[in-house]
């Protein structure tokens, strides 16, 4: 960790609820690249992977059908992933990187943490599932622990289900209850919806917490969702435009696995002691 707040049991346990103040979060989610002056997608990645979106592309789509719609333009999508992420959405600006303004991620956070706070109270069933399980998998285990002690209900629907794709295995599989796509042998980063269309056909939860096309397929599906996205997945934010879905956390959403416990501290810091 490269940052270390003043609680000396945050040091120690930084996956366990602690005391921190916003600035200290701020300062952790800007060392670990979470969040930022330069975070891992430049503003040519981000246009790029804007006009996939608007060109139709399936894998931008993430499972969410009407995105194009009203004359959408790049300026458009470009104002709504600024407006997330805190950056200047000029279109002459084609170079350099994009930032994310660590405030407005502690903000989205403490939004989703009151969420899922509800839902442990109202004792809900949760689903918690990534495609990004290289990146975010620690994250969400975590959350999934948080909402246990409280009382919500993690479901597992799909778990174990199997299939072949172009030649290859593929696999659902749980991790301390979060969905994750596998090969059986490794896990999977994708964007596809699919995995989550099998999940969500066995049973449908009350929240879903993810990202990538698990988000997008259970937006799609009619479940509220609160989904994770980066500067260059556009879609969720589109949806969002369209009042389809309302929680929506832009970060970056892969880099090293321990340099998403402030993002957790937040999400905890909005559950009853």
């Amino acid at each position: 960790m490269d940052v270390e707040p003043g609680s000396s049991k945050g040091r120690l346990h930084p996956w366990r609820r602690g005391a921190y103040s916003t600035e200290e979060l701020a300062q952790a989610l800007v060392a670990g690249g979470v969040a930022g002056p330069e975070c891992s997608h430049d503003r040519e990645n981000v246009r790029w992977k804007l006009r996939q979106l608007l060109d139709g592309d399936p894998d931008a789509q993430f499972g969410l059908t009407g995105l194009i719609r009203g004359g959408l333009t790049l300026g458009d999508v470009l104002r709504m992933m600024a407006a997330e992420a805190g950056f200047d959405p000029d279109e002459s600006l084609a170079l350099g990187p994009i930032p994310i303004d660590p405030d407005k991620v502690i903000e989205r956070l403490q939004a989703a943490g009151r969420r899922l706070a509800r839902a442990a109270e109202r004792g809900e069933r949760v689903l918690l599932a990534t495609g990004h399980p290289a990146g975010l998998l620690l994250l969400y285990m975590a959350t999934g622990d948080l909402l246990e002690q409280h009382g919500a209900k993690l479901i597992r629907p799909g778990r174990g289900l199997s299939w072949r794709e172009s030649g290859h295995h593929r696999e659902i599989r749980y991790f301390l209850g979060v969905a994750a796509l596998t090969d059986r042998g490794s896990t999977k980063h994708t964007h596809s919806p699919y995995p989550m269309e099998l999940v969500l056909a066995d049973e449908r939860p009350d929240l879903v917490f993810g990202d990538h096309g698990f988000a997008g397929a259970a937006i799609e599906a009619g479940i509220e969702t609160i989904s994770i996205v980066d500067v260059n997945d556009p879609a969720p934010v589109v949806a969002k435009s369209q009042g389809r879905t309302e929680l929506v956390i832009m970060m970056d959403d892969n880099v090293q696995p321990e340099d998403y416990w402030p993002c957790f501290q937040a999400l905890a810091s909005r559950f009853p002691e």
